[in-house]
């Protein structure tokens, strides 16, 4: 089974190729200063003319499906809808906060992922690696960094999934760009217990994004392309004047 990834909820997106066997066949990233639209469908057929598969060898196409740029997570999902309507494949989506956890597979703290969400807030979630895989701690929310370390001051666990003391005890890794942004705000709210990833991890990676969107696929889990939107949590600066 091959798969084809986007990931298009940073300005640092891509697109990676990978195969149930083989593993990650070529990953492509790029920092978009100009839209998506200009570039995406260059690099994906770059992608794919430079490692000898063309879209009809694709069995599967995944997308990060959010939270993240509304015009990036939108052109990302249209253009996995336009390749599953015209090939007949199956599509599955990937959270981009999960897929940005994975940057950091068998760590041994909690691990916040934070992308801008602009007004003064960021995109969170914590995740928690357990056996083989990460459990979310704290789902998918717009927040605010001083609600946010509120929210992690508070947040205990069971023992037998965050260890002795529960989360409250443990240092936490930051990563992505907010965390880049409010860094001096997480450092004064707990100086001892933030750790930062580096910045070559700043941002969700395309081949994360095709091995998740390959553990659905071998599950199943696939989505209807027809009704499949952006999980953007909190609506656009234009749905939010529509709607008053």
């Amino acid at each position: 089974m091959k798969l084809l990834a986007l990931e298009t909820s940073t300005l640092l997106g891509g697109v990676a190729i990978a195969d149930e066997s083989e593993g990650l066949i070529a990953e492509s990233r790029l920092s978009i200063r100009t839209t998506f639209s200009e570039r995406l469908m260059t690099e994906i057929d770059h992608v794919m003319k430079q490692s000898g598969i063309s879209l009809e060898n694709i069995d599967v196409f995944a997308v990060s499906i959010g939270p993240g740029s509304f015009t990036g997570l939108r052109i990302g999902l249209s253009t996995v809808k336009g390749f599953a309507f015209a090939t007949g494949r199956p599509v599955v989506s990937v959270p981009s906060l999960e897929a940005f956890a994975w940057n950091f597979p068998y760590c041994c703290h909690p691990v916040c992922t934070l992308l801008d969400a602009r007004k003064k807030e960021v995109y969170a979630a914590v995740f928690l690696w357990k056996d083989d895989g990460f459990i979310r701690i704290i789902e998918e929310v717009p927040i605010s960094i001083p609600k946010l370390m509120e929210n992690l001051a508070s947040l205990s666990l069971p023992l037998n999934i965050g260890g002795e003391g529960g989360l409250s005890s443990k240092k936490i890794l930051f990563a992505g760009e907010g965390a880049s942004l409010y860094r001096d705000q997480i450092i004064d709210s707990m100086p001892d217990r933030a750790v930062f990833a580096p910045p070559e991890k700043i941002a969700p990676s395309p081949a994360n994004v095709a091995l998740l969107g390959m553990k659905k696929a071998s599950r199943g889990e696939f989505s209807d392309p027809v009704g499949l939107v952006p999980f953007y949590i909190r609506r656009s600066e234009a749905e939010n004047k529509k709607h008053g």
